[in-house]
Parts: structure tokens; C-alpha cells; sequence
């Protein structure tokens, strides 16, 4: 069984929070993008449970290869860190110079799949961390006609090899859903799914090893049109947060009836209707 997990290079979260916290968060002259270079790239959380989803699927018996893709300019490192957990392959498929958008990313995933006579399952974290659109798994699925399922919590085989499904445990807000679907299939991997396993110290020096297979959009049989971007940024930013606190002073008793007065100015609280006696 040939599974794919697709991965992101994203921004550190933590690090992006820290300096939104502290205020240092500087939009660069194009007005698009940080001007801070320490932030380190790491892979997007979600992918990362994605793969997890892959390597528990294989330490259940499943007798599988597992690629890991990534479109970037350089996602060696984050590559190398699904090599020291356990991927077998690692792909880099290299973005168009004049930039991806969603649409893009899924049209180099799709073509790689195609180039590689298809997969069985494909992997993806449910949204990416920076941007949040969880778009590229819905457009990957419809551009390679196979049917989607979100938001996972869990993957299992099912059938035999001459007729491979899936069953999966969906994350609802009205609780767990269980669906069958039958492969080839994506799947998009939530949170729920675990906390992702920790390399260990031969992995990582055996993923030191292991050398990313670079990919152009040229090779996989794709024009320059075909790589035109639907979605252009235009302008990010990073929003005033204004803060308004008023201390209430007085004895307990006293200050607690000013705050539900004014809980129930600000329609927070509902006033109770007058006893009529």
C-alpha cells in the first residue's frame, strides 16, 4: 500500500504568538510578509499528526510505504524530521517563482501522484497553522477524483488488498462519526488523532542520511499556466488589540453589586424581573 502525507513548512507558531505578545510583529515594506528572519520554519502540527496517523497505521501490520511531499523552496529540514520519524521517501517539489496559492500547491501535489502511477491514501493535516484555509486536501481530492474524509481522528484499514478502504473516526461537534470509504482516498488528520511520537536519537542520525528527491514542476508535465495563482495576498497586518479594565473598589458586598450592574448594562447578564407582590 502506497500512502502520501503531505506537509507544510510553516512559521513557528510559538514564536509568531511570542512576538505578537511582545509587540514585535513587523510587517515587511511589501506588506505581506515578516520582516522578522529568527522565526524558525518547523512542520505544521496538523501535517505532523498526519504522519503520525501513517506511522500507526504501519505499527498496527500494515505492510505500507510512506512518502513524504512537501512544496517549498527549501523543506529539507522539515523533510528530514518525517525521515528521522519514520517516512520512507521523501519528496520536495519546488514552488513556482511567481509564488503558490492553495490551488498551485494542490496542482504540484496532484501532478506528483499521477507521476508516480497514484496512491493508495493520501494524508493531510486538517488545516495548515498559518493560514488556516484547509483548502488544499478538498482541492487535491476533487483534482485526483477520489473521495475526502476530514477531520480524523482515526485511520484503519480495511478490505484486502484487492479492494483497499479505509474507516475513520470523524471529529464532529456533536460527537465521533465512524465512515468507511474505500481507497483511493484523502484523509485529513485532526489533532484528536494523539500527540505525534519524538524521534529517536538513530532516527535522527539515519534521517541526516537521507537526502530529499527534488522535484520541478517542469518534470512533472506542468506549464507555466497551470501554475497561475487564483488568490493574491494583498495586505497583512497585524491588529491594535485595546484593552479597557476598570476596577471596581469598595467593600465585597458593595463592589459586587456594581459589577452585576454593570454586567447587565453591557446585556452580559439579564435583570430579574421585579417581584409583583
Amino acid at each position: 500500500m502506497r500512502v502520501v502525507v503531505c506537509v507544510k513548512e510553516v512559521l513557528d507558531p510559538d514564536a509568531v504568538g511570542a512576538y505578537a505578545v511582545a509587540g514585535g510583529l513587523v510587517i515587511g515594506e511589501d506588506g505581506t510578509t515578516l520582516v522578522q528572519s529568527t522565526i524558525p520554519q518547523v512542520i505544521n502540527g496538523y501535517d505532523e499528526q498526519a504522519l503520525e496517523a501513517a506511522l500507526q497505521m504501519r505499527d498496527g501490520g500494515l505492510d505500507c510505504t510512506i512518502s513524504a511531499v512537501s512544496v517549498g523552496n527549501d523543506p529539507s529540514a522539515v523533510l528530514r524530521h518525517a525521515g528521522s520519524l519514520g517516512a520512507n521517501e521523501l519528496i520536495a517539489i519546488e514552488a513556482p517563482a511567481g509564488g503558490s496559492d492553495c490551488q498551485v500547491v494542490a496542482t504540484l501535489l496532484a501532478a506528483f501522484v499521477r507521476s508516480r502511477g497514484g496512491a493508495d491514501l493520501i494524508l493531510c493535516g486538517r488545516q495548515a497553522s498559518d493560514d488556516d484555509q484547509a483548502v488544499v486536501p478538498a482541492l487535491l481530492a476533487e483534482m485526483l477524483g477520489m473521495p475526502v474524509v476530514t477531520l480524523a481522528r482515526s485511520v484503519e484499514q480495511t478490505g484486502s488488498p484487492e479492494a483497499l478502504g479505509v474507516r475513520v473516526t470523524r471529529v464532529t461537534p456533536d460527537g465521533d462519526e465512524v465512515v468507511a470509504a474505500s481507497c483511493p482516498a484523502v484523509v485529513t488528520v485532526s489533532s484528536e488523532i494523539g500527540v505525534p511520537r519524538y524521534p529517536t536519537m538513530p532516527m535522527r542520525m539515519a534521517a541526516r542520511k537521507m537526502k530529499p528527491e527534488v522535484i520541478r514542476s517542469e518534470d512533472l508535465g506542468l506549464a507555466a499556466g497551470d501554475l497561475v495563482r487564483r488568490v493574491v495576498p494583498v495586505r497583512q497586518f497585524v491588529p491594535t488589540v485595546k484593552g479597557d479594565c476598570e476596577f471596581i473598589e469598595g467593600a465585597p458586598a458593595e463592589a459586587a453589586d456594581r459589577l452585576i450592574e454593570l454586567l447587565v448594562s453591557e446585556r452580559v447578564l439579564q435583570a430579574r424581573p421585579k417581584e409583583v407582590a
